[in-house]
Order: C-alpha cells, then structure tokens, then sequence
C-alpha cells in the first residue's frame, strides 16, 4: 500500500497509457487505426470529432462554410443583437460568380410621404395580400409581417426555443408556423399561429394515428391565435420521406402533444391518408377550410411538375383549391435526413419557385393564390430577389434559429445541440433566457425589414410586392454575361395590388395584433436603431 501512495503523478500517467496500449493492440477488434498506432491513434478520433469546429472558427474563411458562412451568420447576429451590422472596405464577395444577383436601382429612389411612415414603426411591413379572401373564407388573414417563421416542431425545438420564438414574433407581428409537431403551450404565448398539419396529424389525430376532423375542430375554437391551416405535402431537407424524431428527444410532455407513445421513435410517413390523389387533396381543402373557416394553404418541396399543372386545372375548373402555396427549397433545412436526400431529392428554391409560379400564372391563378417562399431567403438581398420573382411572404427557420442563439453545430438530430435550442435535454436549454431570446428574434425581422425597405425604396417603390423581375439581374456565368430574372426564367411576375402600406391599417383581417395600443406602445419601447 505504502508503495502505491509513492507513487508519482506522472508515474500514474504511465501506467494509465500502458493500460491504454494494451488494450488497443490485444483486445481492440474495431479501429484499426488505434490497434496499429496505440495510445497516438486517439489523437486522429479527437482531432476529427471537433473537426466541424476546427474549420468554423479557424480554418474556414469569411465566406467557405455552408449551410450559411461566417459572414451571413455574424450579420444575423448582428442584427438580432440590434448592433452595426454593416461591412466597411467594399464586398468581399467574387461578384462575378454564377448565380450572383445584382439589383438594379432607380436613378430616383422611393420618396416616402410623412404620411407613408406609420408613427409607431418606420419598418411596418405588411403582406400586400389577404390569404383566403378571393376563396370567400370565412376568416380571411393578412399577415402583418413579410417575413416569418417557418415551421419547426416543438420535439424538434426545445421549448424555451419554440417560448422564444413565439414571443418573438408576437413582438415583431410575424405569424409562428407550428411545424407538424402539434400544438404546445409554448406556441402560444401571443404571435399569430399557423397551424401546420402533417402526414401523422400530430394533436388532431385519433387512437390509431388518423386525422380527426372534430379535434381539428376543437383546438381552432380553443385557440383564436391559429389563423391559417399549412397541409404539409413534403419539406425540402426530405421529400417523399416522411420523418422521425428519435424516441431519445420524446418526453411526457411531447407525447402528450403529439398523441403518441414513449419509447420508440416517432414516424411521419411520407404520404398522406386523409387523400390519396389531386382531386381528394383539394376535397380536404375545402372541407378544412368550411369545417373550420380558415384559410388553408398547401407546402411542398419541387420535383416532377404533372401534378402542380393537374393541381392548376382543376383549381381553375371548379374555384376550388389552396389559398396559398409554401414554396421549399431543396437546400434542406432543420429537419435531419439522409445525404441522399439532403443533397439531391427536389429543386433549390429558385428553381422550383420559378417552375411551379409559373404553371399558376398561365393559369389565371395567381389573384387568388399567396406565395410564400422558404429557402435560406433570411437575408434583405435575397427576400429582394424573392419578391421579384413572386414571393408575398417569406418564411425562415434555420434564420431564425440563429437569431435567438444557434451555432451551426449541426447536432439538432443528435439531441446533444450545445446552446439549448435542438434538444430535449433540460440542462443545456437552461442556458436560453427566454426574453432576451425573444427581442432577438424581433430585432432581427425588423432590422431584416430594415434593409429590404431600403433595398425597395432604392429601386424605386414603396412595398416589395412592386418589385418585378427586371429589377433584379443574375450572373449566368460565362458568356452569356448576366440576365434578368425575367430573361433568365422566361416570365414575368403577376401584378399585386397595392394602394400603399398604410391603407392596409384599416384592413379587418389584418394580423399581428398590430393595431392594439398596448402592442404599439411596446414596439415604440424596442424602436430599432436606423
């Protein structure tokens, strides 16, 4: 006993790596690595599990990383912390890369009148559309804001993550979109509320995992904040897949929500069972939207385009059919998928925005349809661009995340995501203060509205509606130098009325609780920097 108290700490170190080397060359049977290099091969697995860290923060530069570099991820940061998010010295950018985008502005800008500043928010920006108005709904909406939050479940978000967002959009008038996770108490803390219904009905469906109509029914008349129904076809990180949230991240709450067991993972199927074709699908449209008089919209990542143009002419036939379409990118977003789908299956934003846009204008359809975009579009330049191409709202997820905390440490399937905002675990999300997390998030969409009202004043108009597709042009790379948006995908956006921002303060169905007086008192209390 005496000999072992003697002995050194750095002898104890020894024998430790002696152990460590034993084991790796006698009775290590799966890396071969550490069994031919024995005690040093550790080295290589540390080296290359913080290797996502390593390139973000040192090796990467400004503008290398993906889903989103350095320099748009310090910008929303920036913007959500409400601090100078300009950049000096010029862009850093290769400007002359394909696909880069140019604005074009008007030799005379956009003049506002006194009277086209509402006094109570410079940076008030409506949509210009009323979903679910042409269709004759009974509770038509105006969201009261151009960006939004895009779906994310809570099981996906934790609930300080979703209670921040939520809060968040209530102060920035934005609409919350469920996620097809279901209805929680923290998706209920004052915003707007899409209520998004996916392939396994998650809080409306009965014992056996099939939609229920009357608990539908129920959780609309309970809940006055839900303003549009989303019928969720496919999402862009996994169409045609369906979707699992592993049974580590479900707790008794979630459960509960979701109307489903412990224990196992979660399934999402990748189809629907309340329709099987075009004609049942807008059959359950128009039965949702009697049933609960909401406007009901469809999502969708882009692939084949039969069915949007089959969607098109029964919708021109019988006056029937979706108030608004929710455009996915291809790029992905927060939900985990295989990298055969995350990189391959469905068309990037652009492409499929631009395809599926224009089989509804041929149509005659686009009065009566509202678009919103959703696709790594987070940024004023790129709502610009979307605008231009159609858009009347946008939608962001991965954004917003960011906004309120997120890192990109790419774990949010893992259940181990380090600030708090993709897992379960009550101790890393003990971390989320939730109400500074929530003016984050508004500083961020209003700053965001910041510079897309002065990208749209630059061009010449007083709404980004008015924006067209030979306002913005596009490098082709090449020879082919660059062409406008118009040119390059051969159409030219439908007109959106508009007779300017502050008539749309007398609209009925104006959302956001904009016009309360107490809500304007507290948005002249976080007034934004110019």
């Amino acid at each position: 006993m005496e000999f072992i108290t003697n002995i050194p700490w750095w002898g104890w170190v020894g024998i430790t790596l002696v152990i460590i080397a034993i084991r790796d060359i006698f009775f290590n049977k799966k890396h071969i690595i550490t069994h031919n290099f024995p005690i040093v091969g550790h080295l290589r697995y540390m080296l290359e599990s913080i290797g996502p860290e390593l390139r973000q923060y040192i090796v990467a530069n400004n503008r290398e990383e993906l889903p989103f570099n350095r320099i748009e991820r310090g910008w929303v940061y920036a913007s959500a912390k409400n601090e100078n998010n300009y950049e000096g010295f010029g862009t850093d950018r290769d400007i002359y890369q394909p696909q880069y985008i140019f604005i074009n502005n008007a030799m005379i800008p956009f003049k506002p009148k006194p009277d086209h500043i509402h006094h109570s928010d410079p940076y008030f920006l409506p949509c210009a559309k009323v979903i679910g108005l042409p269709h004759n709904r009974k509770k038509p909406f105006r969201p009261a804001s151009v960006i939004n939050v895009s779906a994310m479940s809570f099981g996906s978000l934790s609930a300080k993550a979703i209670e921040s967002l939520n809060k968040g959009c209530m102060k920035a008038y934005a609409y919350h979109n469920t996620g097809e996770g279901g209805l929680s108490p923290y998706h209920s803390k004052g915003a707007d509320v899409i209520f998004q219904i996916g392939t396994a009905y998650f809080g409306i469906r009965d014992d056996h995992g099939n939609f229920s109509l009357e608990k539908l029914k129920k959780l609309v008349e309970a809940h006055p904040q839900i303003k549009a129904l989303e019928i969720k076809l496919s999402q862009g990180a996994k169409p045609g897949k369906g979707g699992v949230l592993p049974a580590a991240k479900i707790t008794r709450e979630i459960a509960a929500i979701r109307h489903v067991g412990m224990g196992k993972d979660v399934i999402s199927p990748p189809y629907h069972s309340a329709f099987g074709s075009i004609e049942e699908m807008i059959d359950f449209i128009e039965l949702l939207a009697e049933e609960t008089g909401l406007p009901v919209g469809i999502k969708a990542a882009i692939g084949k385009l039969d069915q949007w143009k089959t969607l098109a002419k029964l919708m021109k036939e019988t006056g029937k059919g979706p108030d608004f379409i929710t455009i996915d990118g291809g790029e992905g977003g927060t939900g985990a998928a295989p990298p055969s789908f995350a990189d391959h299956v469905s068309l990037p934003w652009v492409y499929g925005f631009s395809d599926v846009y224009k089989i509804f204008k041929y149509a005659g359809l686009n009065e009566r349809i509202a678009f919103i975009a959703s696709g790594k579009l987070g940024f004023p330049a790129k709502g610009a661009m979307a605008f231009a191409m159609g858009a009347d709202c946008i939608n962001v997820a991965r954004e917003a995340m960011l906004s309120i905390g997120c890192i990109q440490a790419k774990s949010c399937h893992t259940n181990t995501c380090p600030t708090g905002i993709a897992t379960q675990n009550k101790w890393l999300q003990n971390g989320i203060d939730i109400d500074d997390k929530a003016i984050r998030l508004q500083f961020y969409f209003k700053n965001f509205r910041k510079e897309l009202l002065q990208i749209t004043h630059a061009c010449g108009y007083e709404h980004p509606c008015q924006l067209t597709m030979d306002d913005v042009d596009i490098n082709l790379g090449d020879k082919s130098l660059t062409k406008t948006l118009a040119d390059t995908y051969e159409y030219n956006k439908s007109e959106v009325a508009f007779n300017g921002i502050n008539s749309i303060l007398d609209c009925p169905y104006l959302g956001g609780n904009y016009v309360q007086p107490d809500a304007l008192r507290e948005n002249i209390k976080t007034k934004i920097r110019y």
